[in-house]
């Protein structure tokens, strides 16, 4: 589990920024956009040793009774349509996600919470509920529960199974850094 910390080192200055980066400062560099598919890959390597062979069907999360020593950071896998939460080096949970539809496509990058709030309605989109939201983006795209049809179906943000979106609520803080990769 101590690649994803190897591969954010690697990255130099990128993994030395991301924890004290202004808290309204994304990082959509072509440096971060690797930095993020690295960590997505080694992500789904991490979840292998962890949880072992694992199908996760949509909605369906794990989550270990394991403490890391570290801030927490979310990893999210697009391809796999997959979030994973760490803290420090530690693996903690994988879960199934739904990210953006074709033309309204979830941005990658680096991206720190902006917000959070508990209960929040789109502006945007027809007063849709986002419960456990987590901001990560000036034009609203966010970490919350919704539906999870098992493939990108939102207008952009990462729908979460809501247990899942609710325990991650709990762990992380305005600031806690969103890798989002391919």
């Amino acid at each position: 589990m101590k690649k994803l910390a190897l591969a954010l080192a690697g990255s130099g200055a990128l993994a030395l920024c991301v924890p004290c980066m202004p808290a309204n400062a994304a990082i959509e560099t072509v440096q971060a956009k690797e930095a993020a598919a690295d960590a997505a890959s080694i992500a789904r390597e991490d979840m292998l040793e962890a949880f072992g062979e694992k199908n996760l069907r949509p909605g369906q999360y794990l989550w270990r009774d394991v403490r890391g020593v570290g801030e927490p950071r979310v990893v999210i896998s697009l391809g796999d349509q997959l979030a994973f939460l760490y803290e420090g080096s530690t693996l903690v949970a994988v879960s199934t996600i739904s990210s953006g539809k074709p033309g309204k496509d979830t941005p990658t990058g680096v991206f720190p919470i902006l917000d959070k709030k508990r209960f929040h309605r789109s502006v945007k989109y027809d007063n849709a509920p986002m419960p456990f939201m987590q901001r990560i983006d000036k034009y609203g795209v966010a970490l919350h529960a919704g539906h999870l049809p098992g493939r990108p179906a939102s207008h952009g943000c990462i729908r979460l199974p809501g247990e899942f979106a609710a325990k991650l609520f709990r762990v992380t803080e305005v600031g806690t850094p969103v890798l989002i990769g391919a």
